[in-house]
C-alpha cells in the first residue's frame, strides 16, 4: 500500500515592501531633499507619508504633498500645517472628524468613513512635485483608490491631484476637465469631486472660502446618501514594490 502523501507546507513569503516602509529612493530628487530636510529637523518624520482615516472609508480625500513643517513632520496627512486647518474643520463639521484640528499624530484625532492621502508621498522642494515625481508614485495611488468601494467618492484638492487620480484609474485627464465643485463619474458608480485645494493662498486670497469648500462636502454628502452604501469593494491590486 503506498504511504500516504504529506502535504507540503511552504514557507511564508515575507510582507511586500511598501513605500510606506521609509526606503522608496525612486525620485532622486525628493529622496536627496528628504536628506537634507533630515539632517536639519532630527525630529521630522521625514519619510513617505501613508494615508489617515478609516479603512473602509466610501470618501478618499488625495492632496498633492506632504507640506515641510505639516504633515513632513507629523507623519500624518494635513497635520500641523495651514491646510490642514479648513480641511479638518470642514471634516468635523460634516461627522467625519472627532476633533476640528490636527496639531499631531498623537493627538487623539479619529476618522470615519473618510480617508487622506496625497498624490506624492514624499515632501518635494517649494512644495511643488516635478511631473515624473507624480508619475513615479501613481502606482501607490492606484492602490489607495483601489480601496474605494462601488458607490464611494473621491475628492481632488487641486488640478495636480485631480490629474493623478486620472492616470492611477487608467483615464485620460483631458477628458475630466478639472473645475471646483464639478463631479466626474467614474467606474463603479464611483464619483471624482474637484476642489481648489485648501492651501494658506488659496484661503488667505479667498479663492477658496470656507462656504465653497463646504459645498463640495455638501454634494459629496449627496452623492453618499444616494449611492447604494453595500457594494462589493473593489480588489486592491498587489502592494506596490519599491524599485
Amino acid at each position: 500500500m503506498p504511504a500516504a502523501k504529506k502535504d507540503v507546507i511552504l514557507p511564508e513569503a515575507p510582507p511586500a515592501r511598501s513605500v510606506y516602509d521609509a526606503g522608496c529612493r525612486r525620485c532622486a530628487r525628493l529622496a536627496a531633499f528628504l536628506d537634507d530636510v533630515r539632517t536639519g529637523h532630527p525630529g521630522y518624520f521625514c519619510a513617505p507619508v501613508p494615508p489617515f482615516g478609516d479603512p473602509a472609508a466610501r470618501l478618499l480625500i488625495v492632496g498633492l504633498a506632504p507640506g515641510m513643517h505639516g504633515a513632513n513632520a507629523s507623519g500624518r496627512p494635513f497635520t500641523g500645517d495651514h491646510a490642514g486647518i479648513l480641511l479638518y474643520a470642514t471634516l468635523h463639521a460634516f461627522g467625519y472628524a472627532s476633533r476640528a484640528d490636527a496639531v499631531a499624530r498623537d493627538d487623539g484625532l479619529v476618522l470615519a468613513g473618510c480617508r487622506i492621502t496625497n498624490a506624492v508621498k514624499c515632501l518635494p522642494p517649494q512644495n511643488k512635485p516635478a511631473p515624473a515625481e507624480v508619475r513615479q508614485c501613481n502606482d501607490y495611488l492606484a492602490a489607495d483608490l483601489a480601496a474605494v468601494p462601488a458607490g464611494g467618492a473621491v475628492l481632488a484638492l487641486g488640478r495636480i491631484a485631480h490629474d493623478a487620480v486620472l492616470r492611477a484609474l487608467g483615464c485620460r485627464p483631458a477628458g475630466f476637465p478639472f473645475a471646483h465643485g464639478r463631479g466626474h463619474a467614474l467606474p463603479g458608480d464611483r464619483v471624482l469631486f474637484d476642489s481648489y485645494h485648501c492651501s494658506r493662498y488659496n484661503t488667505n486670497t479667498r479663492r477658496l472660502t470656507p462656504a465653497m469648500f463646504e459645498a463640495v462636502f455638501a454634494a459629496i454628502a449627496a452623492h453618499l446618501r444616494t449611492a447604494p452604501a453595500e457594494r462589493p469593494r473593489v480588489p486592491s491590486p498587489p502592494t506596490a514594490q519599491l524599485r
